[in-house]
């Protein structure tokens, strides 16, 4: 039955569906490979705060982790704390500036790191007393994008911030009042005296993967082989079709045959069927 030339056709036309498919199978698993891809690109590489992101929006993707430089003034008095940041998998506290670019935007700096919430109390303080914002100097750390803000837990102090959020923060700030600013903020490479400088690792970009073109690529693959099972089922289906009629038409044969007038009886002894 296979080897008839109808179904070596049908053969023909099912492989050619199935290589379709297979076809638009492997254009998904492309898709998903290609939109996993990562942009090489040297976070390390000091670039101006100005081209890595812009204020007053969110900033892109290729800004996060990036080394960034600005110049501009800190401004006193606009010092928080920051809990619940580690650095070296210990569990201690930022101190966390307002920083001016000589542009006139806004941007959080976080200055440094301590164990111990007195000491970044005093650091806090000491930093107000000092800077000056008529000082323009220099800054470079990494930026990185403005975290959610979160609600303290249940019995602590409802001033705790946990997270730097740009939109808590500016609530915060004195004298600012719709200014521009980063939804970002800068991790300084030098910390002021009494406070350790923060951990800040080069990020680890990770692959993603497209999970939906993925599941469009099997189940062209499962249509590639369903193709070919079609053939199959149909040959199969012939071949017991024919098998069913050929019987059918044995048996109406030994009927008829059973039925004639010159066939003896059934059961009847033929030792006598020529005597006379």
């Amino acid at each position: 039955m296979m080897v008839r030339p109808r179904w070596i056709a049908a053969l023909l036309l099912a492989l050619a569906i199935a290589a379709a498919f297979a076809l638009l199978g492997q254009w998904q698993l492309d898709r998903a490979i290609s939109s996993g891809q990562v942009v090489e690109r040297s976070t390390e590489t000091v670039q101006p705060l100005s081209d890595t992101a812009t204020p007053d929006g969110p900033p892109p993707q290729a800004a996060e982790g990036q080394m960034v430089e600005t110049t501009g003034s800190f401004v006193p008095g606009d010092e928080q704390i920051i809990s619940g940041r580690h650095n070296g998998g210990v569990s201690g506290f930022w101190v966390v500036s307002h920083f001016v670019t000589d542009e006139g935007a806004s941007i959080a700096v976080a200055r440094g790191w301590t164990a111990e919430a007195d000491e970044a109390e005093s650091v806090r303080d000491r930093l107000a007393t000092q800077m000056s914002i008529l000082s323009l100097q220099p800054l470079t750390g990494r930026f990185l994008s403005s975290e959610a803000p979160v609600l303290p837990e249940d019995g602590a102090d409802p001033h705790t911030m946990t997270t730097v959020s740009t939109a808590a923060l500016i609530n915060l700030w004195a004298n600012w009042i719709d200014q521009s600013v980063y939804q970002g903020y800068i991790v300084d490479t030098v910390a002021p005296d009494g406070l350790a400088v923060i951990d800040s690792p080069e990020p680890v970009v990770e692959v993603p993967l497209n999970w939906l073109n993925i599941f469009y690529a099997l189940e062209w693959a499962v249509f590639a082989g369903f193709a070919v099972f079609l053939w199959y089922r149909l040959v199969r289906d012939a071949w017991e079709r024919e098998t069913e009629e050929a019987e059918i038409a044995a048996a109406a044969a030994a009927d008829a045959a059973a039925g004639s007038p010159d066939a003896p009886p059934a059961g009847a002894d033929r030792s006598h069927a020529n005597a006379p």
